[in-house]
């Protein structure tokens, strides 16, 4: 008969170790992607319902769901944000152009920017019967 002995000790060891890594970088990488697809989301949603709505309530608008979902120190920059609305009278698009970066600290060791740049635009139709 063979008796086995505690081998496999190590490598039971380094896999949680790595296991750990990947859930404590998940743990700073998740929620600052979460918030940048929700405020592009927002930002969509905020676009196609544009034609009512003067460029300052927009901005505002934008500004308060980045605020909500903690993107809002990012957007200090007066050019993160950048809303257009081209067009006559029976339509035309509005253009939201979001430029930011965030940095995400992985607990001192190191540090990574996320650069966000997306441009979203809506068709504006008004006076539609």
């Amino acid at each position: 008969m063979q008796h086995q002995r505690g081998e496999g000790k190590t490598g039971c060891i380094v896999s949680m170790l790595v296991l750990g890594l990947l859930g404590a970088a998940a743990y700073k990488v998740v929620p600052v992607y979460y918030g940048n697809s929700e405020l592009i989301d927002a930002c969509d949603f905020i676009a196609s319902d544009a034609s009512k709505r003067p460029l300052e309530i927009i901005d505002r608008e934008i500004r308060a769901k980045a605020k909500e979902l903690g993107v809002f120190e990012a957007l200090t920059d007066k050019n993160a944000i950048r809303i257009t609305k081209t067009g006559g009278e029976n339509g035309g698009t509005c253009t939201i152009v979001l430029r930011y970066k965030r940095t995400i600290d992985f607990y001192g060791v190191y540090t990574w920017t996320l650069e966000t740049d997306k441009r979203i635009t809506k068709p504006i139709f008004e006076n539609i019967s």
